[in-house]
């Protein structure tokens, strides 16, 4: 049975040079699971995110996985999910990421985790969504981000209007305790998705 609250984790298919990274991912892991919060995620089984859904899974928690046909192989599809779902694109698999999750969190990563970071804080910026975004900055891993933020804002980039909900926190531990203070603030049920009218 899927639980009826999800997080959908974006990091990195790399464990990163600081062990900080895999201690966080692993630590988020075993919070998801104690909360009875699933995780969403790219199912992979490399790096940070192999260790997000084996955590979960290790500690009996639910792991939807989602990953497009070409990255089964590149990624090691982890087969061992609860509920496993085949895309045939990336933009399937992450329409199919944001319907499955009631939050968002964002471990340390690559490329492909900012650029889903900044899609679906766009999304919310753009009136898409109200779910909770959260940045789990370890050991300041995202202080660049945090910077370039304030950067754009100070530069009216990002101004009335075009405001967004980030929380941003230092820790594994902080994660969940934010995700259920957002979603008590700001419920998402009320509101519709319009980006889901185009799945």
């Amino acid at each position: 049975m899927n639980p009826a609250r999800t997080l959908c984790v974006y990091c990195g298919s790399g464990n990163g040079r600081n062990p900080a990274y895999v201690a966080a991912a692993q630590q988020l892991g075993q919070a998801m699971a104690a909360s009875g919060i699933g995780l969403v995620y790219g199912g992979g089984s490399l790096g940070l995110m192999g260790e997000v859904a084996r955590t979960v899974l290790g500690h009996g928690g639910h792991v939807t996985g989602i990953i497009p046909e070409f990255l089964a192989n590149r990624e090691r599809m982890l087969t061992d999910v609860n509920d496993l779902v085949v895309t045939p694109d990336m933009h399937s698999r992450k329409m199919t990421m944001f319907a499955r999750a009631s939050g968002f969190v964002a471990l340390p990563g690559g490329l492909g985790t900012l650029e889903e970071l900044a899609e679906i804080t766009t999304w919310a910026q753009l009136g898409q969504h109200r779910k909770p975004i959260i940045l789990c900055n370890i050991d300041g891993y995202w202080n660049p981000l945090v910077t370039l933020l304030d950067h754009m804002r100070a530069e009216a980039f990002i101004r009335d209007g075009l405001e967004f909900q980030m929380d941003v926190v230092a820790s594994a531990a902080e994660v969940i305790p934010a995700f259920e203070q957002r979603l008590r603030l700001s419920p998402d049920k009320a509101h519709p998705h319009p980006i889901l009218d185009k799945m």
